[in-house]
């Protein structure tokens, strides 16, 4: 298998990238990706600085714009941003919350990005991952920690057929190639 340095080299080099309509998938650009941790005023200050509310709502994502904030644990967000906003997050972040307790980590080094979309996504997905993914038990918005067959992904479904994938980068061609081996029936 093809190492890669950044998941915008997927698919993995001398591998095309078939079509399959029923089920597409594409590298997601690279983005400024920061963890959050905080309690209840680094969360509300951490929102006004980054110009998106972080969600209080177990495992549901916020977006405005191009920023997003998804809630991954009782204190941990994933914080997404276009890669050439980063600095100016963590400066923003870092005036506006002070002396208020709060950890905030760059982990776009570590993570990569990639969606799968239209009407077959959810069954490629169910091919290695154990969640419900009809709409009514995984809407639009929603996000957790999960498994797609033996790496450790962040699910998150931005559309009724579309997903946002978040892995770290030493897993983005084995998660490439597994969801392109499992769309394989559909083209």
């Amino acid at each position: 298998m093809a190492e890669i340095t950044r998941i915008g080299a997927v698919p993995p080099a001398g591998l095309a990238n078939a079509p399959c309509p029923a089920a597409e998938l594409r590298p997601l650009p690279n983005a400024a990706r920061f963890i959050f941790r905080g309690d209840d005023d680094a969360v509300a200050a951490a929102g006004r600085a980054f110009g998106v509310e972080l969600p209080t709502t177990a495992c549901r994502a916020t977006t405005e714009g191009d920023r997003s904030a998804l809630w991954l644990g009782p204190d941990e967000w994933l914080i997404l941003a276009p890669e050439s906003a980063g600095e100016a997050i963590q400066q923003a972040i870092a005036a506006g919350l002070g002396d208020i307790p709060h950890a905030l980590v760059a982990v776009g080094h570590r993570n990569g990005g990639l969606e799968i979309s239209g009407p077959a996504a959810a069954t490629v997905l169910n091919g290695g991952c154990p969640l419900d993914l009809d709409p009514e038990a995984f809407p639009v918005g929603m996000c957790t920690r999960t498994i797609l067959a033996k790496a450790e992904i962040v699910l998150w479904r931005t559309g009724p057929e579309v997903f946002h994938i978040e892995v770290w980068r030493s897993f983005a061609s084995y998660v490439w190639l597994y969801l392109d081996e499992a769309r394989r029936e559909f083209r």
